[in-house]
């Protein structure tokens, strides 16, 4: 629900204002370690800052859990979530919100603000006439370059603007360690496609002009000290045409779009389930929304030790690979469209179900994928199964030896079935002959045991709208493109052509 652009429309109570937490109040009462990079990491004194600031500004400030290692999140890749709209839509209390339910995570909030252009002397005298909505008045390489090494699990030292002045701090920052989530929040964090590109999630926060309006009078006033004739001024001549012009065209680009802001509370508790959902998952599940792995249990660890063994016999090698195969293809099949049905049971009841989905078909890749098609049959009765051959090197500059498809394979959902998932080459080209074939790329399910992170990336960016199923993704390929640490040659030691 959350992968596809939705207004989700729900209603949530209104929030009042004696009800709303501000995030200080949640991080002050936070025991433990999990808000290292909430709103405020610490004020720290920049090198050429003297003694006396850096007494100071790190004096009051400045947390003892810093001195947890960054090298602890190196390994983890964190799920980056934009949040986008217009002045005063919510952002920050959207936010906020998100970040006290995800209080079992270390989160980071970057707010897009920080990285605003200092003036020049030139233009600080006209002020008036700067418009700091435009997407020039951000210094975006800075943040990219900060978004980038925080996915790095790298810490930042994240600049300080003051909005009075219109310039950066020259001599403190705030220190930013490496996080589960990161969030990043601003008018136009989806305006540059590489900063976009960087997000693993994307919110867009809507609220009426007139209430946006409103509320920019109301902290302009009180927060940075400014009269209503030249907010007014300001907004007429800045903000709503840059509204127009660059923040709402972004809004395409969002993957959930929420009316309201903070009042929409069923919103909110989706989007915190997702994440959550996938803060548990693989990185590269994280990365493609198309990647499912079926659920580790001790007993699907164990046949993968099992069929893993080089010593194992060849039978106790079909038999484990046999259950792993049947398991995968009852998880891929969990994915193919369902119509309701209604059916009489024999104590004269209605049962409400579903339905199987009719025009299906398999397609092996020979010879490997063979294997796979006995578990198929016996999970779907009298499917058709088709099979193409293509050979790793090319024979004469072609790939693809031979192929045996059913008539009408346009018309009907694939299973493509291969057990191991290496560079992603020969599964490319079986892809790209089915959609050659007419076949709709979302109609195609391609089934394997292991994956290398780089079949993943190879099949995932070419055919986004293709789902992959798999057991388990392995650690890399090796200079043989041999996935490590893999299972060896599949189809010689499932047939038993390894001698």
């Amino acid at each position: 629900m959350l992968h596809n652009t939705s207004e989700l429309t729900a209603k949530g109570a209104a929030m009042t204002m004696g009800d709303e937490k501000s995030i200080e109040v949640v991080m002050e009462a936070a025991s433990g370690p999990h808000f290292s990079g909430l709103h405020i990491d610490g004020l720290l004194p920049s090198p050429s800052a003297s003694p006396r600031a850096a007494t100071a500004a790190s004096a009051p400030a400045a947390f003892s859990y810093f001195a947890q290692s960054d090298s602890e999140f190196s390994s983890r890749q964190p799920f980056v979530i934009g949040v986008s709209g217009g002045t005063a839509s919510g952002k920050t209390t959207v936010c906020d919100m998100i970040i006290q339910q995800l209080h079992d995570h270390r989160v980071v909030l970057i707010n897009q603000d920080s990285f605003y252009r200092g003036l020049t002397r030139e233009e600080s005298e006209r002020v008036h006439e700067y418009n700091f909505d435009h997407p020039d008045a951000f210094d975006t390489e800075q943040l990219l370059d900060c978004i980038q090494k925080l996915k790095a699990g790298q810490s930042y030292q994240v600049p300080i603007y003051d909005f009075k002045t219109h310039s950066r701090c020259s001599d403190i920052f705030r220190q930013v360690n490496a996080s589960d989530v990161i969030i990043l929040e601003g008018i136009l964090v989806f305006h540059d496609p590489r900063v976009r590109s960087l997000m693993n999630m994307k919110i867009f926060v809507d609220a009426d002009a007139d209430v946006r309006l409103a509320r920019r009078i109301r902290r302009d006033t009180v927060e940075r000290g400014r009269d209503i004739d030249s907010i007014l001024g300001m907004y007429a001549k800045f903000v709503k045409p840059a509204f127009d012009d660059f923040i709402l065209p972004s809004k395409k680009y969002a993957d959930v779009i929420i009316p309201r802001g903070g009042e929409n509370h069923v919103a909110i508790d989706l989007i915190v389930q997702h994440i959550q959902t996938k803060l548990g998952q693989h990185n590269l599940c994280k990365i493609y929304s198309n990647v499912y792995i079926i659920q580790s249990t001790f007993q699907i660890r164990g046949m993968h030790t099992l069929i893993r063994d080089k010593d194992i016999s060849k039978h106790d090698f079909v038999f484990y690979s046999d259950r792993l195969i049947r398991l995968v293809v009852e998880h891929g099949l969990g994915h193919l469209p369902f119509t309701e049905k209604q059916v009489v049971t024999p104590t004269g009841s209605i049962y409400t179900g579903v339905d199987f989905c009719k025009k299906l078909c398999g397609v092996s890749i020979v010879r490997s994928g063979e294997s796979m098609e006995n578990a198929l049959r016996a999970c779907c009765k009298g499917i058709k199964i088709g099979k193409i051959l293509m050979h790793r090197d090319g024979d004469n500059g072609k790939q693809l030896i031979y192929e045996k498809l059913p008539k009408d394979i346009c018309e009907r959902h694939v299973l493509l079935l291969d057990p191991v998932l290496a560079t992603g080459n020969s599964a490319n080209q079986a892809i790209e002959l089915l959609i050659q074939k007419r076949v709709p790329e979302s109609h195609i399910i391609f089934l394997n045991l292991v994956s290398a992170p780089e079949g993943i990336h190879c099949v995932s960016k070419r055919f986004p709208s293709l789902k992959i199923v798999t057991s388990e993704i392995d650690m890399a390929l090796n200079e043989e493109f041999r996935v490590i640490p893999g299972m060896g040659e599949f189809g010689d030691r499932y047939f038993g052509t390894d001698d």
